[in-house]
């Protein structure tokens, strides 16, 4: 199992602390309590994952960790599970028991909470996301717990609801409430078990123009604000699309944006006054959310100015935020990173393109990265799935991260 040596060489502790632990993780165990966790629909809209966080907290209490909920609606509480030195450093694993909706049943090969188990894979809606990485997480906590290993800090294991909407029920409750203050976090989402420094920021905006209506068959008596709205689109293709490509960083990829909704017109025969599209931008380290509105607002305004009886208006999303990294060189990183190398998997660091739970630690100030088992490509689609042995590698090397951080050191 071990790779390129002690897991003491590289991030300074026991070896002897490391073998106990990972002996301490039971595949079978591991395997099971990930189908047992798909088999339960904690479907976000409407995001109850009562029976979700109660299945992940019995086998804590049971080893020992002191278990509490804690949130703000009912069917959406937040797992908050307690281990170790109230006086040492504290990291928390945190993760998602929600899971988006199935779509048509008919698209799936396998049950989408049947959670089947073929050729090496555990197949259903969440197994992947992130239903993997909150299992890696529960069992690398009882791992700890069930190891004797003395610790000098404290874990928290924190599974949460609400991530697939907002977080406003999870991650973003948990952090305004103070109800957990890390000295490092380790979100589990898609990585493929790669170390994930940090996530794209994002500044979506609404784009729309505005012209006049007038019949269908008099189309001078009018202003087509969806034609106006074409000369944007073909703007933003045009010059924005590829200053976008041209913005990269070392551990993400480039800078992105991508129309992705778009609304417009009353009637077949009515020249329409009025076209909104939306804006999907990722930001990389760096890109400032407001110099990217500006941008968007700048190519736009000229993208109809010469269309009399127009105008344009751009509306940033309700979320705007700058892409959050965690230094490299950090102790969370190398803990993450000599975890990776212990088992023989990548030290490469990388960033994560999604949105997840993160932002919220990242933003409050707690040194965050993210990392899980699963491949993001897979999220949200029929049969999604996850690897079994990559579900086993994300387990031990959580472990010994945690070791690494919050262990008793020589």
């Amino acid at each position: 199992m071990p790779g390129k040596g002690p897991v003491g060489e590289q991030v300074g502790i026991r070896e002897e602390d490391a073998r106990q632990v990972l002996a301490a993780i039971d595949p079978e165990e591991t395997v099971e309590f990930l189908r047992g966790l798909v088999r339960i629909p904690s479907v976000n809209p409407e995001g109850d994952v009562r029976d979700a966080i109660a299945y992940c907290m019995k086998p804590l209490a049971a080893a020992g960790f002191g278990c509490r909920t804690v949130g703000i609606e009912e069917t959406k509480p937040n797992l908050v599970a307690e281990f170790g030195q109230a006086n040492g450093p504290t990291l928390c694993f945190n993760a998602h028991v929600d899971v988006v909706p199935t779509g048509a049943e008919s698209a799936w090969t396998h049950p989408p909470f049947g959670a089947d188990l073929a050729d090496g894979r555990v197949y259903g809606r969440g197994a992947g996301d992130d239903k993997a990485s909150v299992t890696a997480q529960v069992m690398a906590g009882l791992a700890l717990a069930r190891s004797g290993v003395t610790l000098g800090g404290r874990l928290v294991v924190n599974e949460v609801a609400d991530e697939e909407t907002n977080g406003t029920a999870g991650a973003k409750f948990i952090v305004e409430s103070g109800e957990v203050r890390p000295d490092f976090v380790i979100v589990g989402e898609q990585t493929l078990n790669r170390v994930c420094v940090g996530e794209k920021g994002t500044a979506g905006a609404t784009i729309t123009t505005f012209g006049r209506a007038a019949h269908g068959a008099l189309p001078w008596e009018g202003a087509n604000a969806i034609e106006a709205m074409g000369r944007v689109v073909a703007a933003l293709q045009d010059e924005l699309w590829p200053r976008l490509e041209a913005r990269t960083h070392p551990f993400f990829h480039h800078s992105s944006g991508s129309i992705n909704m778009v609304q417009g017109g009353v009637k077949s025969n009515v020249v329409p006054d009025r076209c909104s599209v939306y804006v999907d931008r990722r930001l990389v380290p760096g890109e400032d959310p407001a110099e990217t509105q500006a941008e968007i607002e700048e190519i736009a305004r000229l993208a109809v100015a010469g269309i009399a009886g127009t105008r344009v208006e751009v509306q940033a999303a309700p979320e705007v935020r700058p892409a959050t990294m965690s230094e490299p060189d950090s102790p969370l990183v190398r803990a993450m990173i000599g975890a990776n190398q212990y088992l023989g998997l990548s030290a490469e660091l990388t960033g994560f393109s999604m949105a997840s739970d993160g932002r919220f630690f990242a933003a409050a100030g707690y040194p965050t990265i993210i990392y899980g088992p699963g491949d993001p490509r897979l999220a949200h689609v029929p049969d999604e799935w996850v690897g079994v042995d990559e579900l086993l590698e994300a387990t031990r090397a959580y472990a010994l991260a945690a070791l690494a951080l919050i262990g008793g050191h020589d």
